[in-house]
Formats: structure tokens, sequence, C-alpha cells
């Protein structure tokens, strides 16, 4: 048990559901296929064992694929932390500058967001991610962008081996005969592999590199925009809120001047608040270091003032077709189908007659139903007091 513990620490047992999740299911089988063919494909290509390049090569594979499940697995079971059950700040007086969450029934701590999935209030929420099926925030930020660092890396030298593999097969080769296989290299030895590159074994390592190729791709663009906001010390949510607080300062002329309160100024310092030698972030996610020009609720105080122009520029629509929530609605016809989010975001069931409040702000039922359903109303309700009213996003 002491020897399990010294890679992950589980929370508790429920944890281990988290595995059990189309996300980390796909991440897993990924890592999974383009692994055990590297290895069986530097087996093929360049033998381990009678040359330094070799042992080199082998033994930065397996490097690779430890590096990435030890960061991937603490990303996900460490999790991003979470704001306690209840809580509210010392000084009462700075109730008045945080919101409520009525779901934990306490107050969101600065940099703090409840996520749906997770059902609770995380710690310097980045995101929700499918593929750990657990939060991006502030005790895993650092392991979870070391591995979409990892996963390109592992994944780039994976697919020059299955490159060199298939070339090496090939070559001088007049027609496909699978019965012999030579390997026409001169820094390695002439010798019958363990693994036959049969025409299955082609096939496979053409398909594990298109993997790889792809993950390297789509995960390496994830990592270049983590960078971008820790850099900047910032969250991908907080990015959103200070463009919304220029867009609402424009819109009004109010002469504010909104400054982003935890840049620190430098680089440096701003990658120094995630990236640690102990590998635990700075801070207790409750209070954090502020720029000079501000304070610890200079953030709470604009998403307040946000929530309350949400309220005022809210729109009301009427239900004027009925909508039974299905996922994928074929019955509205073929743009409404395909136009459907690829999200797990739940589906509003509507009535002919309901009336929906589009806003974030108050009591509300987050969620989708097709366009095509509601139309605008032509009178001003938005600020109905109206019990039967649902509002969305």
């Amino acid at each position: 048990m002491n020897f399990l513990s010294t890679f992950v620490t589980f929370q508790n047992l429920h944890e281990v559901r988290r595995l059990c999740h189309w996300g980390p299911v796909i991440a897993l089988s990924v890592i999974a296929i383009c692994s055990t063919m590297a290895i069986l494909d530097s087996i093929i290509w360049y033998w381990p064992l009678d040359t330094t390049g070799g042992s080199i090569n082998f033994i930065m594979l397996l490097n690779w694929t430890v590096l990435i499940l030890y960061n991937y697995f603490n990303a996900m079971f460490v999790g991003p932390g979470y704001i306690p059950h209840g809580w509210k700040p010392e000084n009462q007086q700075d109730t008045q500058y945080l919101q409520y969450c009525r779901v934990c029934q306490g107050y969101k701590a600065p940099r703090s967001h409840h996520c749906r999935k997770c059902n609770r209030c995380v710690m310097k929420m980045d995101h929700h991610c499918p593929w750990i099926n657990n939060c991006c925030g502030h005790l895993n930020h650092a392991y979870f962008t070391s591995f979409l660092l990892l996963a390109p890396l592992g994944c780039s030298h994976a697919a020059i081996i299955f490159i060199m593999t298939m070339y090496t097969q090939l070559y001088e080769r007049i027609s496909f005969g699978w019965s012999t296989v030579k390997i026409d290299m001169s820094a390695v030895r002439q010798f019958q592999p363990l693994v036959p590159f049969s025409v299955p074994a082609f096939a496979a390592t053409l398909f594990a590199l298109g993997l790889a190729l792809g993950t390297t791709i789509a995960v390496g663009m994830l990592f270049f925009i983590q960078m971008k906001v820790i850099l900047r010390n910032k969250t991908s949510i907080e990015s959103w809120i200070e463009e919304k607080a220029k867009d609402r300062i424009q819109h009004y002329q109010t002469g504010e001047e909104f400054t982003f309160p935890y840049d620190l100024g430098t680089r440096w310092l701003n990658f120094k608040q995630v990236f640690t030698w102990s590998g635990m972030p700075k801070g207790d996610g409750i209070e954090w270091p502020v720029h000079p020009k501000c304070h610890q609720h200079t953030l709470t105080i604009e998403q307040l003032k946000q929530k309350a122009d949400k309220r005022v520029r809210s729109v009301q629509y009427r239900a004027v077709e009925d909508y039974n929530g299905a996922c994928c609605p074929l019955s509205k016809g073929l743009q409404t189908f395909f136009r459907t989010p690829c999200t797990e975001e739940p589906r509003i069931p509507l009535n002919k007659g309901d009336t929906i409040l589009a806003t974030r702000v108050g009591e509300r039922v987050r969620g989708w139903f097709p366009r095509r359903c509601v139309e605008k109303c032509h009178y001003d309700t938005a600020a109905s007091d109206s019990t039967s009213d649902k509002k969305v996003n």
C-alpha cells in the first residue's frame, strides 16, 4: 500500500470510478496502442541490445510512457482542489464581494467556480476536461500541463519509429512478399526479428502512426493554449472574464480601468505560481498574490458587475414547438440534427407556451434546446417574477 501511495494518492476509493468514462477509456487506449506498437516496432527496426543507439531509443520510449502515465493519473486523481462545503471568508464583510453557491451552501472563494460535472466549487478552475474526467484547477494544473507537453513528445518519437520501421521493412522489396524479413541498416546487425512484420503488423503500425500524428497535433495545440494563460497567471475562464470586462466598460463608457489582479508582472513569476520543484503549486487556493493596484476581490467584484449586467440584458423567449429532450432531434430537421452540440450538455424539454429566460444569473437550468422551437418575445419581460420560467444560458 505504501508503494502505491507514492505514485497516486486517492482522496477516497470512489475516485477510481473516474476511469469508467469514455474520456479516460479513449485516452488510455490511445496511449496503450501507441506505446505497445512503438515497443514492438523498436524491436523490429532498431534492436536495443546490439547498439548504444538502440538502447537509448528503447529507454527513451519507456521513459515517455512512464512520464505520460504518471502525469495523467496525477492530473486525474490528485484533482484540482475543492472549496469546503459551507465555506465563508473570515471577515464577514467580504461576503458582499463574493458569489454564493446554492449547491455547495457556501461562498465561492476568489478564482473558484462551480463545476456542474464535479458538483463542487473548484479552486482556480480552468475547465472540466473529459479526457481525465475531472477538472483542471489549482492542485493539478501543473500535472495536466506536463501531460499536454509529454504526450506530443512521446507520440512524435513513436511516429518516427513507425515511419522508420515501415521504411526499413519495405526497402528494396519488388513486391509485397511477406514471407521473409530483411532489415537493411548498417548500424544494426542482420537478424530474424522476434516479431515478424506481416501484413497485419503493417496495418497496425499504419493505424498507430495515424493516432500518434493526430495526438501530436491536437494535444500540442492544447499545450500552447495552456502555456499562454499560465504565463499570464490566468485560467481559461479568467481570460473570458477579462474580455467581458473590457466589453462591459466599452459598452457603458464607464471610464473604468480594469487591471487583471493575478498577473505578477513577469512570465517567470507567473510560471512559478504553477510549476514548483515540489510538484505542488504555491498558495492555499483561497488567497492569492495580486497586482499592486488590485486587492483580493478585484476579480470577484467584476464578476458581480457582469452578473448584474447579464440580468439587465437578459432576453425572454417563448416555446412555439414541443421538444422532448432528445439528444439528437432528427424530427426537428436535418439542419438542427447536424448542428446539435457534441457535448454532455443536458437537453431541456419544452412544452409549447413555456417561457425561457436566456441569462446566466439567478436560479436557472443550464442546457440546450433547438433554436427553432422558440421565438423571441417582442415585449420586455426580462424582469418578470414568474416562477414558471425556465432560465438557460
